[in-house]
């Protein structure tokens, strides 16, 4: 009985032996989890980062670790923050009066034509999260989207009961700048623009799809 024992063992040993051991490059992970973590509007969790890249979450994570790490000993102007269950950029705390005067002293006092556009997004569609709006818009809005925030146009509003992202709407300063007292005296789509009804319908569905981001859009 021990001899068939310690046969049985062997011949585990050698399945194992057999059995190659997959090798990940953290180095060649690293230029994807950078891209993917770019155009991330929301903390990501690690284990979407390792299905985005087909790879170990622990060796994702161990990578993230190492980005992290990198930044911090080169004296990068932002940092890869684990934060509330995802990893995501961020700008470092030190720059942080350099930035707020750029958006408040350093922009042109007049908004962009990137900047109205995502305004209405969020204008029509409110309550939105930043990552909806980039879906309607085809591009990353964060930018845009801090700038609009800066200016006291739109404001956080809450967290979506489903997928947990911020939620924006326009505030008491957006009507003022409009001459308006209630966001029901905005204009209806419709007598501004053609097929405004499938317009509006279209919108509609894009919020309800998944997100979809291409390029990074200026403020």
């Amino acid at each position: 009985m021990s001899e068939q024992t310690d046969q049985g063992r062997a011949q585990a040993g050698a399945a194992e032996e057999q059995i190659p051991e997959l090798e990940w490059d953290a180095t060649a992970l690293s230029g994807p989890l950078e891209a993917l973590l770019l155009m991330a509007t929301e903390p990501v969790p690690a284990a979407e980062l390792a299905r985005a890249v087909d790879a170990p979450e622990a060796v994702v994570v161990g990578c993230l670790e190492q980005l992290r790490d990198f930044y911090d000993q080169t004296g990068r102007g932002f940092e890869l923050r684990n934060l509330a269950g995802g990893w995501r950029y961020y700008t470092r705390a030190q720059h942080a009066d350099l930035i707020g005067a750029w958006l408040l002293d350093g922009q042109p006092g007049r908004l962009s034509q990137a900047a109205l556009e995502t305004l209405a997004v969020v204008a029509y569609l409110q309550p939105i999260s930043r990552g909806r709006v980039a879906a309607v818009r085809g591009v990353n809005v964060d930018g845009v989207m801090r700038t609009l925030a800066t200016r006291d146009l739109i404001v956080e509003t809450g967290r979506d009961p489903e997928s947990g992202a911020r939620l924006f709407a326009t505030t008491a300063t957006f009507l003022e700048r409009l001459g308006l007292t209630s966001l029901d005296q905005l204009p209806p789509l419709a007598p501004n623009l053609p097929d405004a009804t499938a317009l509006e319908a279209e919108l509609a569905g894009l919020v309800a799809e998944p997100e979809t981001l291409t390029e990074q859009e200026p403020a």
